[in-house]
């Protein structure tokens, strides 16, 4: 994957970020991870994609940052199914946003969204992941891209 179309991602969830006001969002340099398989945080949310390009798109953080999210949308429900209907939602901004930028080409299935630790998440295996690492108001999340092209 070329250096523009990370900065797609970095720009779809820095603008995430920016609707809650307050702290900007950080992100981290991105880097590569060989497909292993891949940490998670508290909360994963997973896109699949399809079309000319394959692949996956997640969200993953921490319940934390999670909670905060839910602060600044005025949402003073934590349960459970907010929690995990948020990560769901996250990835499915970023993913959305992308087709946006990719075309009509760009294929995003529904969230598949989880807590915890999953038995594994499958990343295709001739490719690298870009793993763009985030902190918003001292907590941690993650967007993971892999794209074939």
């Amino acid at each position: 994957m070329k250096e523009q179309k990370l900065q797609i991602f970095l720009n779809i969830i820095t603008n995430y970020f920016k609707q809650f006001g307050g702290e900007d969002l950080v992100v981290d340099t991105p880097y590569l991870l060989e497909n292993q398989q891949p940490k998670v945080y508290d909360y994963t949310g997973v896109i699949g994609i399809s079309g000319v390009q394959k692949g996956v798109v997640y969200f993953t953080a921490t319940r934390d940052i999670l909670s905060r999210i839910l602060d600044s949308m005025g949402e003073p429900d934590k349960s459970e199914d907010n929690f995990v209907d948020l990560a769901g939602e996250v990835a499915n901004t970023i993913a959305g946003n992308a087709r946006t930028e990719f075309g009509a080409s760009f294929h995003i299935s529904v969230p598949f969204v989880f807590k915890g630790s999953p038995q594994s998440i499958i990343l295709p295996r001739d490719e690298r992941s870009f793993i763009i690492p985030v902190a918003w108001q001292g907590q941690v999340g993650e967007i993971v891209v892999c794209l074939q092209n």
